[in-house]
């Protein structure tokens, strides 16, 4: 089977045509920037970005994404070069990690929802930003998307 994963053609071989995304990603590309929180898709630390919208990788199985676009964390600066770096720069100035695993799927989630509402409500943001944090840095989090959406226009 082949997947489009940061804009390059992967060839990879299920074990199953049930296995999730992450596997695939994680296991036969060594893409490890998506994490395994849950298993359920309730976390988000495995978000990743389908045809730009954020999707959980850990309940998807690859197979029904053979044609679609397909980004990573490790492919989040190329594929959105005006969000990635505003976010990257913003999560830095909030000091929004503490443990930092959730951290991808949140990037992840905040870019999205950046390409769709360039200037998110509190609301918006919420509503968007449904990855857990076991650290409870949303308040950080909310700040830092509001800071990047300012540094992206």
């Amino acid at each position: 089977m082949q997947l489009n994963i940061n804009d390059r053609p992967q060839k990879v071989a299920p074990a199953d045509p049930e296995m999730p995304l992450l596997w695939i990603l994680r296991e036969q590309l060594g893409l490890t920037g998506t994490k395994y929180g849950c298993g359920a898709g309730i976390c988000g630390a495995c978000t990743v970005h389908v045809d730009g919208a954020p999707l959980r990788s850990c309940v998807t199985p690859a197979a029904a994404l053979a044609g679609r676009r397909i980004t990573t964390i490790e492919g989040l600066a190329a594929a959105a070069p005006k969000h990635g770096a505003a976010l990257q720069q913003a999560w830095i100035e909030h000091q929004v990690p503490q443990c930092g695993y959730c951290q991808s799927g949140m990037l992840m989630a905040a870019a999205a929802l950046l390409a769709s509402t360039s200037r998110p409500t509190d609301e918006q943001i919420d509503a968007a930003i449904t990855n857990l944090c076991r650290c409870g840095t949303y308040p950080r989090v909310k700040a830092a998307i509001k800071r990047a959406a300012g540094m992206a226009t």
